[in-house]
């Protein structure tokens, strides 16, 4: 039995519907929970946010104003940690940290730290959320707890309706009443029963509600109190800089590396020959002769290595032809029989046909190295302005991106210029490899 297998029902077994559960899961009371503590928290910080705003701006005439406004700014960052460490917990909510201070500032001591914060536009929209967020957290509170509480009382109401004549003196729960007249108490059992099925409609309703309110405290966290979208986009590019600087670095020590113990080592010893040649040429002409060809044939296999280093950087195949003649003259040489099938009606740009074709080259290595494979397809197309390539052989599977392996690599490839690499690998095969790149 695999792992999935746990999350499915029973055969025969009816599964509860999501609705009937839905009052019982550990998300419908960590929601709850997240609003009982937003109205208390929310209360302190406006109320220090608004008694700190208030008094640093109308010192900014004075000397102390700067540094009260900067401290306030620090201290509901501070808050703001809070806020995203409970949205985590109860709300399941992913929140990558904002960028800090030292970001933005500008040389060094106190001077410097209050600049960096005054100019933080993170700084400024955690304040900001303490002022908007104490507004809907009194409203979620006052919507939720009576409608909680409600709803659990009257679906309860059978257990406790003998508490009403026992100790209140009134028959059942009073519907209306009017002084020295008539009055209408819920005190019959078809009554109590209603009642009862009441609460259940209101206890059924109220994780649904609570997911409307909470989802609002998502946008809040999330839009506030979150990295901007600049600084994400910022961090992207430096980590795609990264990786792009990585590879070229690699490819660089690769092409050295080949340099050197291939094709320049083999011009050393032709060197090496030739001039053993020139010296018996007199004395030996024969065995001159004899190394002569010698050298002849070191000459052609170091052109061989050469014009495998060259196509390594980059193939006049794919300059000259395209993406669709280059992988099948890459498909040709594969160990493994492969069909390479393009539907491209133009050609992308010049980087993304190189990136396309290195990729596709590292998977064929794949597939000749480890799948013990006996087909593999290779299918190219454009889809909108993205080009899609598809990769698939009939190995034994069990391909992972994890654990450093090459496809891990050839992921962050893809990832620095926008691209994606999906993996679909089960234990025995076949084998799908899908890669995204933009088409410009």
């Amino acid at each position: 039995m695999t792992a999935h297998d746990h999350d499915l029902p029973a055969p025969g077994r009816p599964r509860v519907p999501a609705v009937l559960r839905a009052p019982f899961t550990g998300r419908t009371w960590r929601e709850f929970l997240h609003v009982l503590l937003g109205l208390p928290i929310a209360t302190a910080s406006f109320a220090l946010a608004t008694a700190l705003t208030t008094v640093g701006a109308s010192l900014l005439i004075t000397s102390l104003g700067v540094p009260l406004l900067a401290l306030t700014l620090m201290l509901f960052r501070g808050v703001g940690a809070l806020e995203r460490a409970r949205a985590r917990a109860l709300l399941g909510m992913e929140i990558a940290e904002p960028e800090p201070v030292g970001a933005g500032r500008r040389g060094s001591g106190a001077l410097a730290w209050m600049g960096a914060l005054l100019r933080s536009g993170t700084a400024w929209r955690h304040l900001l959320y303490a002022f908007l967020h104490f507004p809907w957290a009194v409203f979620a509170f006052c919507v939720v707890l009576p409608f909680w509480v409600t709803g659990w009382g009257l679906l309860a109401y059978p257990l406790w309706a003998w508490v009403l004549p026992t100790h209140a003196g009134q028959p059942g729960i009073q519907i209306y009443g009017e002084a020295g007249g008539e009055s209408w108490y819920v005190d019959s059992p078809p009554e109590i029963l209603l009642t009862s099925a009441v609460g259940l409609a209101v206890v059924l309703a109220a994780p649904w509600l609570l997911r409307g309110l909470t989802g609002v405290d998502r946008v809040l966290v999330r839009g506030l109190l979150g990295p901007s979208e600049l600084a994400t986009r910022m961090r992207e590019l430096e980590s795609d800089r990264r990786t792009v600087t990585d590879t070229a670095s690699a490819d660089l020590r690769r092409i050295e590396r080949d340099l050197h113990d291939g094709a320049q080592a083999r011009l050393v010893a032709l060197a090496m020959g030739l001039g053993l040649a020139k010296e018996k040429l007199p004395a030996d002409p024969e065995t001159a002769a004899k190394m002569v060809d010698e050298a002849h044939g070191e000459v052609k296999l170091a052109l061989a290595e050469l014009r495998d280093l060259a196509r390594g950087i980059h193939p006049a195949i794919l300059t000259d032809r395209g993406l669709g003649p280059a992988l099948s003259n890459l498909a040709a040489r594969c160990t493994v029989p492969t069909t390479i099938t393009t539907d491209l009606p133009t050609r992308p740009a010049p980087a993304i046909e190189g990136i396309a074709y290195f990729t596709v080259s590292e998977l064929l290595q794949n597939i000749s190295k480890h799948s013990h494979a006996t087909h593999a397809t290779v299918d190219l197309w454009r889809t909108d302005d993205r080009l899609l390539i598809q990769i698939t052989d009939n190995g034994h599977g069990g391909a992972t991106t994890e654990g450093g392996t090459g496809l891990s690599g050839l992921t962050e490839r893809l990832d620095s210029v926008d691209g994606l690499l999906l993996l679909d690998s089960p234990t025995g095969g076949p084998t799908t490899i899908t890669a995204e790149l933009p088409w410009r």
